[in-house]
């Protein structure tokens, strides 16, 4: 027998349920490496987060489709691996071949037949001894990673019918959305084009085994327009592209601005017992919990009060939809813009559970790391701004959300106590909230209940 190279080409798959393009962060192999399954080789930039897409075959890089910042529309190359194959004149083994070349998904099948549980970021394969995978410094030198040799590619069944219903899965998101929810591949039906898997079939199949409540629904997103022709350049004129970033974040501010009718009421606060308590917390070993975890538990407070504010409008059938979940998202800055990743389940969290919890979130969140789940699950958001030292701002509702708190800075400012001038730390609050859902009299009343446990926190937290 003599031996061939059978090149597969793995198309970009829809990393966000419906997005139709992604930005090449950063390869993590080149050329020539010798890969294998389940193995991350690129970092792509989806709606707000970074993710490590896995390639599906075993075998030498021959080329990579894109470059590092270029944008890449769902369904074209990504890249192309080839694997050395033993030639035949017979017929299965022909077909064999074909089956490799395939792009439709088959793929993906037989990935899954032989046993690969890699979704995206930390899955390997069940029961077998790791993907080899190693992450490539920025600048430093490709290398291949340290696994065993690769003589051939992921082994591809010839058999045409088993007694073992193989399922179709595409979308690296769907099976890691399985993959967390312990939800069985093979027991589901697909619904999607051909039987394939999609999204709706494993969250149906979640639905069934545990209905969880509190969970904001997620609208599908709009589909892209026709790409526009670049502008003639102009004297004295200079044009900075939006990345696939910057659009989306572009597109979901439209639509706030665009739907919500929204009004704003602000109110300063006198934060020094809350300043003072916090103080006291502290010693050298241990900080204490930060003021952030304090207002982030009297905001909770606040919507168990006034549950209509943790919710969404329902436009199509006039309803508004209230959680039992406090998903408390936070507006974090990173280098490549505004986040707005939750804490999950907030309303179950202690101060210090829920100071744990934001540290570790917005960590993350500015390394690109924060969920998917984290990342579209919020129910209400807190947006801390007094960290760019601002006092005030008329904020911009994260939809389908129907309010957002702000917080400004803290600083010493004049202040009558008892009839009598001093100095205390004052910060303002300014609330943001959806005219349609409540009036500005439930407005007031939230934010007179964070703001009076921001003057009196002793007593607030003896009542939680």
């Amino acid at each position: 027998m003599s031996e061939h190279i059978s090149g597969r080409t793995f198309l970009l798959p829809d990393l966000g349920e419906g997005l139709t393009e992604a930005e090449i962060v950063r390869w993590l192999v080149a050329e020539g490496d010798q890969v294998v399954v389940d193995q991350a080789v690129v970092e792509v930039e989806t709606a707000k987060s970074i993710v490590e897409v896995p390639s599906p075959y075993a075998g030498r890089v021959a080329t990579l489709h894109a470059g590092e910042g270029q944008t890449l529309d769902v369904g074209k190359p990504l890249i192309t691996v080839a694997a050395a194959v033993a030639a035949s004149t017979d017929a299965a083994t022909a077909d064999v071949s074909a089956d490799a070349a395939s792009v439709d998904g088959e793929a993906y099948r037989e990935e899954e037949k032989a046993g690969s549980g890699n979704v995206l970021i930390g899955y390997g394969t069940p029961g077998g001894s790791g993907t080899g995978r190693r992450r490539r410094p920025r600048g430093a030198s490709p290398a291949a990673p340290v696994v065993e040799p690769v003589v051939g590619p992921a082994p591809i069944s010839t058999a045409r019918s088993t007694t073992t219903r193989v399922p179709r899965v595409i979308s690296p998101l769907v099976r890691r959305l399985a993959h967390d929810h312990d939800v069985d591949l093979h027991s589901l039906e697909g619904t999607g084009l051909g039987g394939l898997i999609v999204r709706a079939d494993v969250e149906g199949a979640i639905a069934e085994a545990a209905p969880v409540q509190g969970t904001p629904e997620r609208e599908a997103p709009a589909t892209a327009s026709a790409p526009v022709p670049p502008a003639a350049p102009v004297a004295g004129e200079r044009r900075i592209p939006l990345n696939g970033f910057r659009r989306t974040v572009s597109e979901a501010l439209s639509r706030s601005r665009a739907e919500i009718p929204e009004a704003t009421v602000w109110v300063d606060v006198d934060a020094t017992a809350l300043w003072e308590l916090r103080e006291s917390t502290r010693t050298a070993a241990d900080p204490g919990p930060g003021l952030m975890s304090y207002i982030a538990r009297f905001v909770v407070a606040g919507l168990r009060e006034h549950p209509v504010l943790n919710a969404r409008l329902d436009t199509e059938r006039q309803e508004i939809v209230a959680f039992d979940a406090v998903n408390l998202g936070l507006a974090v800055q990173t280098d490549r813009g505004l986040v707005v990743p939750a804490v999950l389940g907030a309303e179950r969290m202690t101060t210090a559970g829920l100071d744990a919890a934001i540290r570790d979130l917005t960590a993350r969140a500015r390394e690109g790391r924060a969920t998917t789940e984290e990342l579209t699950a919020g129910t209400f958001t807190l947006n801390n701004y007094g960290s760019f030292n601002v006092d005030g701002s008329a904020a911009i509702i994260n939809h389908p959300q129907v309010a957002i708190l702000g917080l400004g800075r803290i600083i010493d400012r004049p202040w009558v106590v008892d009839g009598e001038l001093c100095v205390r730390k004052i910060t303002q609050m300014s609330f943001v909230f959806d005219h349609r859902v409540c009036d500005g009299g439930t407005a007031a009343g939230f934010m007179r209940s964070v703001a009076d446990a921001i003057e009196d926190p002793a007593s607030a937290i003896a009542r939680l």
